[in-house]
């Protein structure tokens, strides 16, 4: 598996679960809705009250797990980076979500919602359908 393949999995995905770590360092995971930019970047948008928006306010450690189908899967590492809804560098990152989610701009108007984006640093890729496969990538930072 090459770096297109990957990304073309990626966007296959419409949700995935997203990881994080509470203040005492237990792990939380989340069930999003998500979207992938070209360069890898991992969208979603959550409440400002979520347990997930406070854990990366403190600790940008974030992981990303996308299933399927059968017995694929992707393990994803990165930094999590607030994105901002007024300025204009985040605004590729809000097309990306509002073009897999659009009815995210509805949620837009609530008062209480976060964009996030989940900067790649490592992602490992496993098919056991086939054998297995693993294909492991890493990131520029």
């Amino acid at each position: 598996m090459k770096k297109p393949e990957l990304l073309a999995y990626m966007r296959s995905h419409k949700l995935a679960v997203v990881g994080s770590r509470t203040e005492n360092g237990a792990p939380q995971g989340a069930l999003v809705g998500i979207a992938t930019t070209d360069d890898f970047q991992v969208v979603f948008d959550t409440a400002s009250t979520s347990r997930k928006h406070a854990n990366f306010l403190r600790d940008a450690r974030a992981s990303v797990t996308f299933c399927g189908p059968d017995e694929q899967t992707l393990q994803f590492e990165g930094a999590a980076v607030s994105i901002s809804m007024t300025q204009t560098e985040d605004a590729p990152y809000l097309d990306a979500y509002y073009a897999a989610w659009p009815d995210g701009r509805d949620r837009a108007k609530w008062p209480s919602i976060a964009y996030w984006r989940i900067a790649p640093r490592w992602a490992r890729f496993s098919d056991y359908n086939r054998g297995p496969l693993i294909a492991e990538f890493t990131f520029p930072d």
